[in-house]
Parts: C-alpha cells; sequence; structure tokens
C-alpha cells in the first residue's frame, strides 16, 4: 500500500561494453585483494565509459582516467579504466564532465582511443569500485559475460 515510501536502492549499470569479471580476477592487487573496497570489472570492447550511477561527479582525475561518484544515498563508486593507465597522463582520453556536476546512470564520461593507447601495451580492465562499501552483497549474475554500457547489473 506505501509502496512509494521505500527508499529506491541506488541501480548500478555497467560502464562499457565489454566481458564482465569479478573484482578479484582484475590482474592488479590493488583492486583484486579489494584494498580500495569492493566491485566488479569489464573487459572493454567499446570505447565510450559511460556512469554506473546517478550521482555527482566528486572527483575527475587530471589524467582523465578515473572518476569518482558520488550517489544521493551516499554510496561512492571509484570508476578506474585501464590499470597504470596513470602514466598516459591523460593521452589517449577525452573526458565530456567536470567536477561537480551531476550525471544519470548511462551519462557518456569518457571517450578512450583505443588505438592511442593500444600502442602502450596498458590493460585496459574498467574497474568499479564501492569505496565504502555497498548495501548488501554484491550479486552479479553477469560474470563471465557480455554486457553493455548502460545495462543494470546491480539494481
Amino acid at each position: 500500500m506505501f509502496e512509494f515510501l521505500k527508499k529506491k536502492k541506488t541501480q548500478i549499470v555497467s560502464p562499457v561494453c565489454g566481458k564482465c569479471i569479478p573484482i578479484t580476477e582484475v590482474p592488479d592487487a590493488v583492486f583484486s585483494e579489494k584494498i580500495l573496497g569492493d566491485g566488479f570489472a569489464v573487459i572493454p570492447s567499446g570505447d565510450i565509459i559511460v556512469s554506473p550511477a546517478d550521482g555527482e561527479i566528486i572527483t575527475l582525475a587530471d589524467t582523465k582516467h578515473a572518476v569518482g561518484i558520488k550517489t544521493k544515498d551516499d554510496i561512492n563508486i571509484l570508476l578506474h579504466v585501464g590499470l597504470d593507465t596513470v602514466k598516459l597522463k591523460g593521452t589517449g582520453f577525452q573526458c565530456f564532465v567536470k567536477q561537480g556536476e551531476k550525471v544519470k546512470a548511462g551519462t557518456p564520461l569518457i571517450h578512450v582511443d583505443y588505438a592511442e593507447i593500444e600502442k602502450t601495451n596498458i590493460n585496459l580492465t574498467t574497474v568499479v569500485v564501492f569505496t565504502e562499501g555497498y548495501d548488501g552483497a554484491i550479486k552479479l549474475n553477469c560474470c563471465g559475460k557480455d554486457v553493455k554500457a548502460g545495462e543494470v547489473l546491480i539494481s
């Protein structure tokens, strides 16, 4: 009867087209050992990185490879494009948003120039980390499957 009073949980969508994998399979111990928090990753096949949730851009790395998003229900998300991409100093990345901007899940955030980055032999696995936890266990039914950017993965 009072369904409208129930708090709506933040939906998390895939940040990019590609193959979804558990965070424990990311070939970087900072992520796979959950040092920064739990989450998941996508081995990308697409070149547009989208927001994994509705929220506000609270940090945007000068090197354009990482974005911090805070949802209205205080979930802090780190979206990290690639491993060791900080070494590129922004080369190969074009940002579409600014710090302080409000975004919806699926809003394009970053364009990745794969042709440019492939020259460096850097792994572009894109990681979504819940830096201060996520209310409830992360249950993904998509691990090992292809996902589309903006596809709901956690609801």
